[in-house]
């Protein structure tokens, strides 16, 4: 059993150390710790997972309820690959709403319509399809259809896009080529390649091409004002977040890490080097709604990596919104 006398001894020859110990441990008056404002930290984790990686990420979030937001790399340029079909989506509506075409208008799709890449429709037997504008843009937003997206394309103009945008007072994307002259233009850089380092080449100088570009910011300013309705008919804007609600792609990134069952209203993009989301995210329990996009470039590691850091992004960006709200 222990002494009680000799405890109490080294209790009081201990007890002075304990006191210097506590004394310096507390703050020096007027220099308390300084703690990050929680937005402030929000974009130090997200840079933290962009520091991994051996390409360029570029963020924009905002919570349109509040207007709070961050942007990390987000006035940088990015190829926004399949993501430009949302302006082409924009478009199109605007151009039915000025009576350019109807929804139910059917578009036969010929052999010469049909264009590599992502979707169903270069796969079937051609003639014999019609489908509906409508119809057309599910399968240019849903399963990222490739020849949908380069039919509608030919019927409303990139130049009128263009045009749209800057009308909006969106500045800082554009959308030039159809899939099938991205694709080709990218293989052609890429087919010369012999090593790593040529193939690196051509990634970097595909990324620092300024067609069908945008910036993160310049994304998420139209996102928003698809949601607050200051873009279309109020009816448009709505089917038009309904239709980006059916996304089928990317389901690893932006919904990756999300709680199930989480709304994402949103449009992925994918090619050379670059792995991209962007949508609306509706946060349970009346916390509101958040733009998010999400661009990269330049990477030479495998999709699913940036697929993980997108997610990983997204899940910070969905607790800071949701506790905070």
């Amino acid at each position: 059993m222990s002494n009680p006398q000799k405890n109490a001894k080294r209790f009081s020859r201990g007890a002075p150390a304990l006191v210097v110990l506590a004394f310096l441990a507390r703050p020096v008056l007027g220099q308390e710790p300084k703690i990050a404002p929680p937005l402030d930290r929000l974009k130090t984790q997200i840079e933290r997972v962009i520091h991994r990686l051996d390409g360029k990420v570029g963020v924009a979030a905002k919570h349109l309820e509040s207007g709070e937001s961050l942007s990390v790399n987000g006035e940088t340029l990015f190829p926004l690959a399949s993501a430009f079909k949302v302006p082409i989506l924009v478009e199109l509506f605007y151009q039915v709403e000025e009576g350019r075409y109807a929804l139910d208008d059917e578009i036969s799709v010929e052999k010469s319509d049909q264009h590599f890449g992502s979707g169903m429709i270069s796969r079937l037997i051609m003639p014999g399809l019609k489908l509906s504008v409508l119809n057309m843009a599910h399968f240019m937003m849903m399963i990222s259809d490739n020849s949908a997206t380069d039919i509608l394309l030919g019927m409303v103009g990139p130049d009128k896009i263009n045009a749209r945008l800057k009308g909006l007072g969106i500045e800082g994307m554009s959308v030039n080529r159809p899939c099938q002259k991205l694709i080709t233009d990218f293989l052609a850089l890429r087919n010369p390649a012999r090593t790593p380092e040529e193939a690196k080449a051509a990634v970097l100088k595909f990324g620092e091409n300024p067609e069908d570009s945008a910036t993160p910011l310049a994304m998420n300013a139209l996102l928003e004002k698809i949601f607050l309705k200051q873009v279309l008919t109020a009816e448009h804007c709505d089917l038009v977040l309904a239709i980006m609600r059916k996304c089928e792609t990317g389901e690893m990134r932006i919904r990756g890490e999300l709680p199930p069952g989480t709304i994402v209203a949103h449009k992925t993009g994918t090619i050379a080097g670059t792995v991209n989301d962007c949508g609306i995210l509706y946060l349970p329990d009346g916390a509101g709604h958040v733009a998010l996009t999400v661009f990269s470039k330049d990477f030479m590691t495998e999709t699913e990596d940036v697929e993980a850091a997108i997610a990983r992004i997204a899940r910070f960006v969905y607790d800071y919104f949701y506790f905070k709200s």
